[in-house]
């Protein structure tokens, strides 16, 4: 059986939509998105490293959410652009994997440096004087560093157990390389592949969230309980509000894709979803830093002062 079969060396990727005139319009718009995302997460990225008063946890954080958003939507964006310029998309496997792996690396490294700002947020909150001693810059980087490194081996099992899959198929369903099209192209049993994201994935998507939610419940009940002036309650609110905000936007959509599919097309809606968090929430993410923040704005301002 395995001598007639063609072994698969390129991908087409089918892209959103085969209507010309959606096409161009999508085009636009993304093309303004990513535009979008680009410079708010540079100008995040340039503020936080060249203002000394933003040399904090929360922002150190801040810095590599949006360092993360950059790379983020790099990795599938351009790529579907020229899907609606050109048309279906070929790319190769090397491509397809290394697709694969930098969209999984980078999202779940995300996923955990959430749950690593959600903690920042409780210390500083819950328990200010111990703040400058837990939060060191030694654990910053430690947090930090830990977040990318449990990114970069949980894709790797993915793109690893994936470029071990024989393909009978090379049309993908998608906008880039994600790992449930590719697995229903494969004609060798991809039963293990399929446990493993079930598994592996769903927990580095739900571990971290079992961390923020705890934080944000220990932040609010604090906030009632032992800050008597309604002002005082709201101040300390308003500077987790744009961090729960950025929370959900991230992990309302990825849950929906990744916990287990029941629907049958679920196809489609994993493609419309994908593009929540891929494209949309990293062009949103610094306009919700900056437009409720007032240390980034000061910073923002100084910032140009200087340049101009």
């Amino acid at each position: 059986a395995m001598l007639n079969q063609t072994v698969v060396r390129e991908f087409l990727l089918l892209g959103l939509t085969d209507i010309q005139v959606l096409q161009h319009f999508l085009f636009i718009s993304f093309l303004l998105l990513y535009s979008a995302t680009l410079v708010g997460n540079g100008v995040i990225v340039t503020v936080v490293m060249s203002e000394p008063q933003l040399h904090t946890p929360m922002y150190f954080f801040l810095g590599n959410l949006s360092c993360l958003d950059i790379f983020y939507s790099t990795v599938t964006v351009p790529k579907m652009l020229t899907g609606f310029l050109f048309g279906h998309q070929i790319i190769s496997f090397s491509g397809c994997l290394a697709q694969l792996h930098f969209f999984h690396f980078l999202g779940s490294t995300e996923a955990v440096l959430l749950a690593g700002m959600a903690y920042d947020r409780y210390v500083a909150i819950c328990h200010p004087l111990h703040y400058a001693l837990v939060m060191s810059p030694w654990t910053c980087l430690l947090l930090a560093v830990a977040s990318w490194f449990t990114g970069f081996v949980h894709a790797m099992v993915h793109s690893v157990m994936t470029s071990q899959l024989s393909f009978c198929h090379n049309h993908i369903h998608h906008f880039f390389c994600d790992i449930k099209p590719l697995l229903d192209l494969a004609c060798s049993s991809a039963r293990l592949n399929m446990t493993l994201l079930n598994v592996v994935t769903t927990s580095v998507v739900l571990v971290p969230l079992t961390l923020i939610v705890p934080s944000y419940l220990y932040i609010i009940s604090f906030l009632f309980y032992k800050v008597q002036s309604q002002e005082g309650r709201w101040k300390l609110f308003s500077t987790c509000a744009s961090h729960l905000i950025v929370v959900a936007l991230f992990y309302i959509p990825v849950l929906f894709n990744y916990t287990p599919p029941s629907s049958g097309n679920s196809m489609q809606r994993d493609v419309q979803v994908t593009l929540l968090y891929s494209a949309i929430t990293p062009a949103l993410n610094p306009l919700i830093y900056t437009l409720r923040n007032r240390e980034v704005k000061t910073a923002l301002k100084k910032t140009l002062g200087r340049k101009l």
